[in-house]
Order: structure tokens, then C-alpha cells, then sequence
């Protein structure tokens, strides 16, 4: 399945994705909200999770790309948290996204994950969407409120970050369905 929006196409992964990802997940200001850089080995292995989820599920974490160019930029997508995850409100839809630096500041990852929680709230019938990120993440914060997401204050340490680390506190913002409905009207 192909999603598009007005500039991006979002669907499966393709074997040319691993090694634009591979730069992505290994540069340092991309993951600097995240415990480290990963690996190509590590990288290639997330995308191939995502890959098989998609599969399985028919929606994920998905590759995104430029439809003037066909260049990869990164993922935005969806993820299921069950209730063994740690994460306050579980379970839940998660939404998630992660782009190269080169595409940050033009509007790219609010116009995919607007299409994500199209997908989420119509195809899936989720009755809300999550996302999370460390509290120091502003610029992912800021991509929530023009989502239309709330901050549902209820910060919560993260279950894979090492007690007094840095990153290990955690904001959790929501959009229901019926706010994503008011706001896309």
C-alpha cells in the first residue's frame, strides 16, 4: 500500500532505503534525543522490522520519500504498544517519526504523519493516537502540537532508559479521534 500527500509518498521499504537509513540512525545531531547512534548492522535490523510489520499488519513505521526526487528522507508511521511496554495508557497506537537533518524545518514530517493518523483513525479505527519523546525534545514536541496533540502530562520515565540518565524522562501527548476530526475540518 502507497500513501501520498501533496510532496511525500509513504510505504514499504525497499532494499535502497537501508543504507540512506543507516546514515540517518548513525548521525549524531539526528539521534540526539536517543541513547545512541545505531550500527548499519542495528539500522538495518529496525528496518527490517519495520518492513515485516508492514507486512504483517499492513501499516508500521514507513519509509518516506520525496515524490519530486524518489529520494528517501526517512520514516513516519505507526506502531502498536501493548500493555507489557512500560508506557503510561497502554495499549495504544503510537505515532513516530525520524528524518534526515538535511529535510528538518520544511514541513515534511507534519505533513506525513498527518496521512499516518489519517490512516490510523479511518482505516484502523484507532479511538486515539500517542507519542512520546524525551522532554528535552523540543523540535518533536512542536511537531505534536501542530498535529493537534496533547500534552496529557503524564511524564513517566522511560522503561529502557537507566534511571537518572538524561533521556530518561519521557513526555506523552494524545489526539483522539474526535479532535484529529475538528481539527482536519
Amino acid at each position: 500500500m502507497i500513501m501520498e500527500t501533496n510532496r511525500l509518498i509513504l510505504r514499504q521499504w525497499k532494499s535502497e532505503d537501508y543504507q540512506p537509513y543507516a546514515e540517518l540512525c548513525s548521525d549524531p545531531h539526528v539521534m540526539r534525543y536517543f541513547l545512541t547512534t545505531l550500527s548499519r548492522e542495528e539500522s538495518d535490523e529496525q528496518a527490517n522490522k519495520f518492513r515485516r510489520l508492514i507486512t504483517e499488519r499492513g501499516w508500521g513505521f514507513w519509509a518516506v520519500e520525496l515524490k519530486s526526487t524518489g529520494q528517501f528522507i526517512g520514516f513516519v508511521g505507526l506502531h502498536y504498544q501493548d500493555e507489557n511496554s512500560g508506557f503510561p495508557n497502554v495499549p495504544f497506537i503510537e505515532i513516530g517519526w525520524r528524518l534526515s537533518s538535511a529535510f528538518w524545518g520544511q514541513g515534511y514530517a507534519p505533513e506525513a504523519a498527518q496521512k499516518a493518523l489519517e490512516f490510523a483513525f479511518e482505516e484502523i479505527a484507532a479511538p486515539a493516537v500517542y507519542a512520546f519523546t524525551t522532554l528535552q525534545n523540543t523540535p518533536s514536541q512542536r511537531v505534536m502540537l501542530k498535529l493537534g496533540m496533547v500534552n496529557t502530562h503524564q511524564d513517566f520515565s522511560h522503561p529502557l532508559v537507566a534511571k537518572g540518565h538524561l533521556l530518561e524522562r519521557h513526555c506523552l501527548y494524545q489526539i483522539t479521534k474526535e479532535q484529529w476530526l475538528k481539527k482536519s475540518k
